[in-house]
């Protein structure tokens, strides 16, 4: 029991309470509570008794026994009091009365998914839970799916929520279920009563509770009978201190270990508040006084009370009572509708309600508490319909002091109650209830312009520079804009009177709001000097991007109602007026005239005086006016409107400014304005903010526009541009040129020129907004994808990006996107595409408005491409356009104006007669552009109206200019410039244009004369173009027929060349492959019919061949002998576990270790890989000293990581950048005397035993004998064979510099294998090195089965490369080691095959992986035969290692690999009859001398086909170490797939087809073996069980399965709780793809040291070691995202195999598409690691990207 450690006192005191505990009777204490008068007293003492001798005993908490006595002294009386019976059949029987309620109500948990509809969702907020999804309509609709951040619930069953769909299958209502009635009614009138009762008691003493301020007293009624001295320090969590910081004062404070710190301070973070010390009331002080004044330096201290155990035990209980409350309710819902009441009631002389209470205490109470209270408003009040409209209510008007309580408060707004006003608001009938009677709207913009206090003399917003602690504030306020979007969400379909008006209410506060933004944060130019301190501009542009949805959705509100529409727009344009009264800062008026127009206005220039670019009202004003025109009020009620009231000039004034303050930005007029300028005009144009900017700034000019005489509106826009000088005398331009030669001011002009030209292009040419021009409002959408894709073909998320989102983040792409483009699928990388429709084409324009200048460009480059390659005329002509709306139908006067037709006139007459650069072809293009949009106007006009056209372009521009200058027409200009030698580009265009003219010019003389036939004109424009088009198609005809028959004539010469010099070219083919000798057809032996054969006395003689290599860093070539200079191969070694079929075994420990038995489940090996490139060693190693100094040097200056580690040798290849931590040494072939003696089996056995028994007794004797060694005498010295020299020393072939390589290379895998420091002197050195050697043969084998690719000739060479160095190396280690140590090794791998007496321990057959064994005997053995010289030769003992492990490997695989036998018995047709007949015998053999361990198996075939199937990886791994080895060509069979390959290998391995022959042939000799290895007591073990028995053929391994839905693996993390502190759901579930394991990745609370290191790693990296040796590859779930780590330092992020239906991945679930799994790039994964490649990519992905080197990788 808890209270035992802590007691102090005598235990006798502890015996009475556990007795008065046990005699404690829940069900009398509930019969006394009906019997008493003043119930809520009789409790509280009850409670004031027992509580505290529950909880808080001691300074550890004990949540298991305090659970148990609360149930039992707690919680039992007051549930037998509510039901009157035994609770367990009460509240059945209330389950059993209850009518489930149809709303789920499901609360998430932090990251579990959650779906919501985007075909039927009232709102983005409408959400579903898993199950509820997967059981509704909406899993076959367009869904998006999210991790929730906790604390919503799912919608399922609220109507409201959802368009269609509301109800899942398990929610859906039952047609009996009569909802109406009073869930009461079930109940009796008692049990209300009782009931009312507990509730109102329970509820009560938790608010008291957990409201409770005083630290050592409690509440009347409560308290203790006796009093001890004990306190709690308790330490309240904030959000302004880190973790570090936290951990650091506790350390200090209450001297704890940093491991004790950091788990204190995870569970402040997670609960809100801890108690970190116990005892008495000075000890805790103390700790309090250390923390605060450890904290107070940098920012408030933390919050630490020193409180009576006593309170904290109360409130322990207070937070149980209420979850217990929650628990009781979920039985009926009566119960909960009682608990409501209970919680809304106002107090007797109308005090708060206990609900009330706990809202407005909300912000002083800690975070767990709150969590607690929250859940349970969220299951009872939110829960039942009828009291959630009451709880809005209260909450609404409680709201300005809630949001200003969270204003001052630190914790996030997901613990804070005002988070549940995304419950409350986004119901619809509920948002307009409370607009209309708590008038809610308008609480919460002038709640908000509240808290924005910061306003400048004029009354506008004024922000000041960015603290983080106004940054955080700011951030605070926006959560208001979040709410105000809610109530907005939904727009009302009917309105009532009250709704107007209150609407209109909050309208007006809205537009005061937006009054205080307009002309906020205005900007001058700066001249001479650059700007000294940046302006603010972020926080004006937050407000504006957090309002753009708001004012949007405003407009949409008015959109649906007349008279709100006409009061808005009034309201909207007095407050404008308003405004502009107060901005006329005494400006003068003047008078401008040109071409005979006049006009007034005022003298200004945007680059003398203050500007500013925020103007909201009149934004919403221009949105407005255009709703006019679409709701068609305009036209129905014009007498209620106050157009009359209109200035047009004030209406454009503003929106003018800011547009021809852009121009001169663009123009470099304000380059000394800093940044923040640069960045205001950015995000004026940027897709976040221009819905709400510059389109509405675009549309304030049409309205404008549309009212003034065209010429007047040219004549200000001139004047604001400040070119009106330019153009307005005839001989302006000459006078200008003079004024200014000066270069910069004539570049300005003519960049300011250009933009004002593509303003009214712009202002003439957007009609495609439903409003302005008759246009469906999709079409708005479907052009700005169709010119997002005339730029290039775009992936669906760069389209989503490119496109404004609405207020629910929609962009209305899906429904058109099909219309206009074509999707192309991905391949295994990138992702999929879409193409814009090539009928599509000619909709572009290529001054569509929401281009930026790069856009522009790059649009342009490509529509001219794709004309060129379709071989059409590359003129880019502007598109047709739509009618305007009547409102705006005046605007296109503006291109048949007088001013218009003067500009456009002037430009043409310099490009004819240019003078020193005062005009530019882009200036040019648009005079072009916007001749052709005149054209085309009137073309449509003459095709379109009955009557005469009004409007008469081509008319105007044949006439010539007035009488004083006289100048030439537009069209004789046009004319003159078709020839002109440097308008190239245009001709096409002018082309176009004089074309176009022609063909109205016709119409208009048809029309005159004959008014029927009026398509001639198009008719004949069509001649000419078909002329121009086949004149075109001839030319391009005859230039491909000259293109091909010049290939024709190349490829023939090339022919020719080939045929002469033959030899020269086979000679190529025969040098430049080295002997790299994986090349069959070179080698091929000299008698051309004889079988290959690779091993033993009948191998193929292998023709001695230079081999020359060319180092990478030297470019030297040399040629590869034994006695030259070493040639290296850069090489990684690593450790693997791809193999492992035990990823339990724990790692050995490396000192102790013996490693020269491979057990068969391969749980850790070493792996060599290579990227192939070759250098002299003496050039490696000045490259490597070189990067280690670099290395030491880098240290000094910058504290970050590179990519590799020097310290531990690695380094990158010099020519590819490959990770590589060591090299080989290349070494030619081994010479191989041609001795004559090739002895059989049996005597070459018994010579090897005897040259055992000599090594044996000659290691014996030079080891110095000890004194107790008596026995020496009784084993007699064997005499050596014949011919067996054991005092010759052999002589090394190699040069100092191979020795030193080789040294080098064997003494790195031996590091890297056993992870120890490293020592060329250890004895196991030579072992790794063929354990490394076999290994990397076993993995390479695997990855050629799995990949289905023959044995030989597919590899790549630097693998092949890699392979023979390797196996090279092995066959030669032996020579830089010490002689008896390996000739040790080789007894004892000796003696597993043939008993040795003399051999202690050796490991029984079936724990002995056979290839390993094969390939370090077969090493080994020169190291003894070096000894002979009797002339035995190495071929014979090499075939019979061969043969004998291979015998071995069948006894293994009989032994362990035997299915039990199918029924189906199937004979083969006596093809292989004697294969299976010899495996019966030898598998009764064993039968023999194991008995009952092997079950009996009667069908050979079957037993043949086990071996056959089992040996095979071993006969091919051997094939491949052997051809290495000794270098003979392989087999044609063996370099396809296909039949033969079983005797093609045998063949090549020199062993019968019938590996039993093996046995059976020699049986006598091997008889006796085998019964050796079978009386191996393990064997016996091992078959009965005790041991792992591995079954052969080994599967590969393959990384885990995934499921094909994404969800299923945020829903399986989501119910991960952290395995260390078990409550918390972990933040960063990661699942490792190698063994299904899921951790708490980059959390505090799962860190753990490594082996003998201070330092602590994060899961994950821990794990890598654990599973991986130190690799690993892990999903981390929540990201979606694949993590790659390795080591320590290195890590890199990969892109997951998951694709939503666009093909692209979304790291990070930004998007919430739904993601399905893709086989081909999981596989891509699988081949990575399969490959061992993985280091390798990390190690290229942090060259790549130097961000990924700076990440701590060993916290994940």
């Amino acid at each position: 029991m808890a209270a035992a450690e802590a007691d102090r006192e005598v235990p006798s005191a502890l015996c009475s309470e556990i007795s008065e505990f046990l005699n404690f009777s829940a069900k009398d204490t509930a019969a006394t509570w009906l019997q008493v008068s003043d119930l809520p007293r009789e409790v509280y003492q009850h409670l004031a008794r027992y509580v505290p001798q529950i909880y808080c005993k001691g300074p550890n908490l004990n949540p298991k026994s305090e659970e148990l006595l609360a149930q039992l002294l707690l919680q039992s009386p007051l549930e037998w009091y509510l039901c009157g019976e035994d609770p367990a059949t009460g509240l059945a029987k209330l389950e059993q009365n209850n009518q489930p309620s149809q709303l789920c109500g499901h609360v998430f948990k932090v990251g579990e998914p959650t779906y919501s509809c985007r075909d039927c969702a009232a709102d983005p907020t409408c959400v579903l839970c898993m199950q509820c999804f997967l059981g509704s309509v909406h899993k076959d609709h367009r869904y998006r799916m999210t991790t929730s951040g906790g604390g919503g619930f799912c919608d399922c069953g609220d109507a409201e929520a959802w368009k269609e769909g509301p109800y899942c299958q398990k929610h859906e209502p039952s047609i009996s279920d009569s909802s109406q009635e009073d869930p009461l009614a079930h109940l009796s009138a008692d049990m209300i009563a009782r009931t009312y009762n507990v509730f109102s008691i329970v509820l009560k003493y938790a608010v008291d509770m957990l409201t409770w301020e005083k630290e050592d007293e409690l509440p009347q009624g409560l308290e203790p009978p006796e009093r001890a001295d004990t306190y709690y320090c308790m330490l309240f969590n904030d959000e302004v201190h880190t973790y570090e910081q936290v951990i650091y004062t506790l350390q200090k404070a209450i001297n704890c270990s940093q491991k004790e710190a950091v788990s204190f301070a995870t569970t402040v973070d997670r609960d809100g508040r801890k108690s970190v010390r116990y005892g008495d009331f000075q000890f805790c002080e103390q700790a309090k006084s250390v923390i605060v004044r450890n904290t107070s330096r940098q920012s408030k201290p933390l919050r630490v009370q020193v409180m009576h155990s006593s309170v904290v035990a109360h409130q322990c209980f207070a937070l149980k009572a209420l979850n217990w409350i929650g628990h009781i309710i979920r039985h009926s819902d009566a119960l909960r509708r009682i608990l409501c009441q209970v919680g809304l009631q106002k107090g007797p002389e109308g005090e708060h309600s206990l609900v009330d209470t706990l809202m407005l205490y909300d912000s002083k109470m800690w975070k767990g508490a709150r969590n607690v209270y929250h859940q349970l408003l969220m299951s009872s009040l939110l829960m039942d319909l009828k009291y959630k409209k009451l709880f809005a209510i209260q909450f609404a008007k409680k709201y300005r002091r809630l949001q200003t309580d969270f204003m001052e408060d630190d914790h996030e707004r997901l613990v804070s109650i005002v988070s549940l006003s995304v419950q409350l608001f986004t119901v619809p009938t509920m948002a307009r209830m409370l607009i209309t009677e708590e008038n809610l709207m308008t609480t919460i913009i002038r709640t908000f312009a509240d808290h924005l206090r910061h306003r400048d003399l004029q009354g506008r917003f004024q922000f000041e520079r960015y603290t983080a602690q106004q940054a955080f504030k700011f951030r605070r306020v926006q959560s208001l804009i979040g709410d105000l979007k809610y109530v907005l969400i939904s727009r009302p379909t009917e309105w009532s009177d009250k709704l107007r008006e209150k609407f209109l209410e909050g309208l007006e506060a809205f537009l005061d709001l937006l009054k205080c933004m307009q002309g906020m944060d205005p900007v001058v130019r700066q001249v001479g000097q650059h700007i000294e301190m940046e302006p603010e501009w972020e926080a004006a542009f937050t407000l504006q991007m957090k309002l753009t949805h708001i004012i949007s959705m405003i407009q949409e509100w008015c959109a649906t109602d007349e008279r709100v529409l006409i009061e808005a727009y009034r309201k909207c344009l007095s407050i404008l007026t308003h405004c502009h009264s107060g901005f006329t800062d005494g400006e003068q008026p003047i008078t401008l005239s040109m071409c005979g127009h006049s006009v007034d206005t005022i003298r200004y220039c945007v680059s003398q005086e203050k500007v500013s670019i925020h103007l909201p009202v009149s934004r919403l004003l221009a949105g407005l006016h255009v709703l006019l025109s679409k709701t068609e009020v305009a036209y129905r009620f014009p007498e209620q409107l106050p157009l009359s009231e209109l200035s047009p000039p004030m209406l454009i004034e503003h929106p003018l400014r800011a547009l021809v303050l852009c121009a001169q930005v663009h123009a470099g007029m304000w380059r000394r304005n800093g940044f923040s300028l640069v960045n205001q005009i950015y995000y004026y144009h940027n897709v976040k903010c221009r819905v709400e900017m510059f389109d509405k700034d675009l549309m304030m000019l049409q309205s404008g526009a549309s009212m003034m005489d065209p010429n007047h509106f040219l004549m200000i826009t001139l004047s604001r541009f400040e070119l009106f000088h330019i153009f307005s005398s005839a001989d302006g331009r000459k006078r200008y040129s003079r004024e200014n030669a000066n270069k910069d001011v004539v570049q300005q002009n003519n960049t300011l020129i250009e933009e004002m030209l593509h303003l009214i292009i712009m202002v003439v040419g957007e009609r495609f907004v439903a409003g302005i021009g008759q246009v469906p409002t999709s079409e708005e959408i479907k052009r700005e994808i169709i010119h997002q894709l005339c730029i290039r073909p775009m992936a669906h998320s760069e389209l989503v990006k490119a496109l404004p989102e609405n207020e629910n983040k929609e962009t209305g792409m899906e429904r058109v996107i099909d219309n206009v483009a074509s999707f192309k699928k991905p391949g295994v990388t990138g992702r999929g595409l879409y193409e814009l429709r090539p009928e599509c084409a000619k909709q572009f324009n290529l001054y569509f408005h929401h281009y930026s200048r790069a856009d522009q460009s790059k649009a342009e480059e490509a529509q001219r491409k794709l004309k060129r390659q379709q071989g059409e005329d590359t003129a880019l002509p502007p598109p047709v356009l739509p009618q305007f709306c009547p409102l705006f139908a005046s605007l296109v006067n503006l291109l048949q104006c007088d001013v218009l037709l003067s500009i456009l006139g002037t430009v043409l007459q310099w490009a004819v007669e240019p003078s020193g650069g005062h005009w530019s072809e882009s200036m040019l293009q648009r005079v072009l552009h916007l001749i052709g949009m005149a054209l085309l106007e009137e073309h449509q006009q003459l095709e379109n109206s009955e009557e005469e056209a009004t409007f008469n372009f081509t008319l105007k521009i044949s006439r010539p200019g007035e009488a004083p200058s006289n100048s030439a027409s537009i069209l004789a200009l046009l004319e003159t410039l078709q020839n002109a030698p440097h308008l190239e580009v245009h001709k096409d265009t002018i082309r176009w244009i004089l074309k176009t003219v022609a063909s109205i010019k016709t119409m208009r003389e048809r029309t005159a004369t004959t008014p029927v036939a009026d398509h001639g004109g198009q008719s004949q424009e069509e001649t000419v173009r078909d002329k121009d088009k086949a004149e075109r198609k001839r030319k391009a005809e005859m230039a491909r027929l000259r293109r091909e028959k010049i290939m024709a004539q190349m490829s023939e010469m090339q022919r020719h060349f080939i045929n002469e010099n033959k030899e020269l070219f086979q000679q190529t083919s025969l040098d430049e492959l080295e002997a790299s000798t994986s090349t069959s057809a070179e080698h091929s032996p000299t008698c051309a019919d004889a079988a290959l054969v690779c091993v033993g006395p009948r191998r193929t003689r292998v023709c001695e061949r230079k081999q020359v290599v060319t180092c990478i860093l030297c470019q030297e070539e040399q040629e590869i002998r034994p006695d030259g200079r070493a040639m290296v191969l850069a090489a990684f070694v690593q450790r693997s576990t791809v193999m492992s079929k035990n990823r339990h075994r724990p790692l050995p420990d490396p000192e102790k270790y013996d490693p020269l038995f491979m057990h068969p489940e391969l749980s850790i090996g070493t792996h060599t890989g290579s990227c192939g490139h070759i250098m002299h060693a003496h050039c490696w190693q000045r490259y490597f000293e070189a990067v280690q100094a670099k290395e030491q040097r880098r240290q000094q200056r910058l504290r970050v990581h590179t990519s590799y580690d020097v310290e531990n040798g690695e380094f990158l290849c010099p020519l590819c950048e490959c990770l590589s931590n060591t090299v080989i040494p290349l070494l030619p072939l081994n010479k191989t005397s041609n001795s004559c003696e090739q002895p059989a089996l049996a005597p070459w056995l018994k010579t090897i035993g005897q040259q055992v028994k000599a090594l044996h007794s000659a290691h014996r004797k030079a080891k110095p004998t000890s004194a107790d060694c008596v026995d020496t005498d009784s084993e007699p010295d064997c005499p050596a064979p014949e011919g067996f020299r054991l005092d010759h020393t052999p002589m090394s072939p190699y040069s100092d510099s191979i020795k030193e390589m080789l040294t080098t290379f064997g003494t790195a895998t031996y590091k890297v294998g056993l992870k120890v420091h490293p020592n060329e002197q250890d004895p196991r050195v030579p072992i790794l090195c063929w354990g490394s050697c076999a290994y990397t043969i076993q993995s390479i084998e695997r990855l050629l089965v799995d990949e289905e690719k023959p044995l030989f000739g597919s590899l790549p060479c630097r693998q092949d490369d890699c392979l023979s160095s390797l196996v090279r190396f092995g066959s030669a280690c032996w020579t830089s080691g010490c002689l008896s140590t390996v000739q040790t090794h080789f007894i004892r791998l000796l003696a597993v095959l043939v008993p040795d007496p003399l051999v202690e321990s050796s490991p029984c057959i079936l724990e002995v992986d056979m290839f390993h064994l094969l390939v370090s005997v077969v090493l080994a053995y020169p190291s003894v035969q070096c000894l002979d010289g009797s002339g035995m030769s190495v071929d014979a003992a090499q075939q019979h290692f061969l043969q004998l492990l291979t015998v071995a490997h069948v006894v293994q695989i009989l032994l362990t690999s035997v299915p039990v036998e199918t029924t189906m018995e199937q004979e083969s047709g006596g093809a292989e009859r004697e294969e299976e007949e010899a495996v019966c015998r030898l598998y009764n053999t064993l039968r023999t001398h194991l008995g009952s361990a092997l079950c009996e198996v009667s069908s050979g075939w079957h037993l043949w086909r086990c071996v056959k199937a089992g040996i095979l990886p071993y006969l091919r791994a051997a094939a491949l170490f052997f051809h290495h080895l000794n270098g003979v060509a392989t087999p044609p069979e063996l370099h396809v797939l296909g039949p033969g390959q079983w005797e093609a290998l045998c063949g090549y391995l020199s062993l019968p087809c019938n590996l039993l022959q093996l046995f059976h042939s020699h049986q006598d000799l091997l008889e006796p073996l085998l019964q050796g290895w079978c009386s191996n007591p393990a064997v016996k073990q091992c078959l009965q069980g005790s041991g792992t028995l591995i079954s052969f053929p080994r599967e590969s391994n393959q990384l885990i399965e995934l499921p094909d839905d994404y969800s299923a693996l945020i829903n399986q993390a989501s119910s991960f709780t952290c395995p260390k502190s078990g409550v918390d759901k972990s933040r960063a579930p990661t699942l490792c793809l190698v063994c299904g394991a899921m951790l708490c990745s980059q959390s505090y609370c799962c860190q753990t040291e490594l082996e003998g290191e201070k330092e602590e790693v994060g899961a994950c990296t821990a794990h890598t070691f654990a599973c991986g040796a130190g690799v690993g590859i892990f999903l981390r779930v929540r990201e979606s995202q694949v993590l790659f780590l390795a080591g320590k330092t290195k890590g890199c992020f990969y892109a997951p195999p998951y694709l939503d239906d666009y093909g692209e991945t979304d790291q990070g679930l930004r998007r919430g598409n739904p993601l399905h799994l893709c086989h081909e790039r999981y596989r891509k994964i699988q081949k990575l690691w399969r490959q061992h490649s993985i280091t390798e990519e990390i190690g290229h992905a942090q060259e790549a990207n130097q961000t990924l080197v700076g990440i701590d990788w060993q916290h994940l």
